[in-house]
């Protein structure tokens, strides 16, 4: 009997590449469209790359020239309570949030993977480009695509049991091999282009959509020194994040980088070249993968950011599950509210939050 399969389709070419592998590697797959964003945000852009109208509608002709079925599942009020709330309060408390990696951590696969083991289904899949494997002891593993383009960084929650039921068909392929296959299967979106915005925010104006989220103006406060020297005035600690350089509003005569947002003073510290680099950082909310957890210091390489290279680091435990990050050499822009991701080699071991970093 052949395996059924549950495969997220965006309408995108990826995912709906990853349909056509899954057919023709013999499984029974239903292509499932989740709509995330609520109804006052879907016609916003005719395109956002996910759960759009058009979106949907691709989804579906990719289905019917692929011969599988395809369904339509509303996921809009948890994605709104675990991704739009989230992203709201995070920003809210002057922490740069990832709600991509909160999408595929509370929906994708937790939510969807939730309804097909209840409807019966053995797997879910998605077009991410990353491997999972099994070591010898049993434990699935979570690897770097071998590929340009790796996207093992946004998938680091996964757990050991949302791992054994899920498939990532484009594993071993790059990104221009995947639109070859498209094209040479008539697939309708061959040419479309990738998205590169949030979904539920198409104009890239996050203070601007927390405002009209959340009903309240923005609150103008301080740019200070490290000293707490008031250097001007801002628009509001939405609009910042750190590391940033262009776009304060202000003139120095010399380069000023953002190096923290005090939420409670309603204050941006800013500093000089140098400033914006940490030599360390404390993470929570972790999720271990390749080990059980953190009992001993552990030499690996970390992810601070999905396009930052891996930097070697020696990792600590603290108490109540934390763990300490220490650079061999400062990193730029170590953001509290992104995610950190640690490996070894391609192997990734597990990964946190960015709760602070230090110089």
């Amino acid at each position: 009997m052949k395996k059924k399969v549950m495969l997220g389709m965006s309408g995108g070419v990826d995912s709906s590449v990853a349909a056509l592998l899954l057919r023709d590697a013999g499984y029974d797959v239903t292509g499932v469209t989740l709509r995330l964003r609520p109804d006052r945000y879907m016609e916003q852009c005719a395109s956002g790359g996910c759960c759009s109208l058009e979106d949907i509608d691709d989804a579906r002709r990719v289905a019917y020239k692929l011969g599988i079925e395809h369904l339509v599942f509303n996921f809009t009020d948890i994605f709104e309570k675990t991704v739009i709330q989230y992203f709201v309060n995070e920003y809210e408390q002057g922490r740069t949030p990832n709600p991509c990696i909160a999408c595929n951590r509370h929906v994708k696969f937790s939510a969807m993977l939730q309804r097909a083991v209840t409807l019966g289904f053995d797997y879910v899949a998605t077009g991410h480009y990353a491997c999972i494997a099994q070591n010898a002891q049993g434990r699935w593993l979570l690897k770097k695509a071998p590929a340009a383009k790796d996207q093992s960084y946004v998938l680091y929650s996964l757990t050991q049991f949302q791992l054994a039921h899920t498939l990532l068909p484009l594993s071993t392929y790059t990104k221009p091999q995947i639109r070859e296959i498209a094209k040479t299967a008539g697939l309708p979106v061959a040419d479309k282009p990738d998205s590169q915005e949030i979904c539920f925010v198409p104009d890239k104006d996050y203070a601007g959509f927390i405002e009209r989220y959340t009903g309240k103006q923005a609150q103008p406060g301080q740019f200070v020194d490290e000293n707490g020297t008031v250097l001007g005035l801002h628009k509001g600690i939405a609009h910042y994040t750190i590391g940033q350089r262009k776009g304060l509003g202000i003139a120095f005569g010399r380069p000023m980088f953002v190096t923290k947002i005090d939420a409670v003073r309603n204050r941006v510290v800013l500093g000089e070249e140098g400033s914006q680099y940490a030599a360390q950082l404390t993470a929570g909310d972790m999720n271990w993968i390749a080990i059980e957890r953190l009992a001993q210091p552990l030499k690996a390489a970390a992810k601070t950011r999905y396009q930052a290279p891996p930097a070697p680091v020696t990792l600590l435990p603290l108490e109540n599950g934390l763990v300490k990050a220490v650079f061999d050499t400062p990193q730029r822009s170590v953001t509290p509210g992104q995610a950190v991701v640690f490996y070894d080699g391609d192997t990734v071991i597990g990964g946190g939050t960015i709760l602070n970093s230090d110089v």
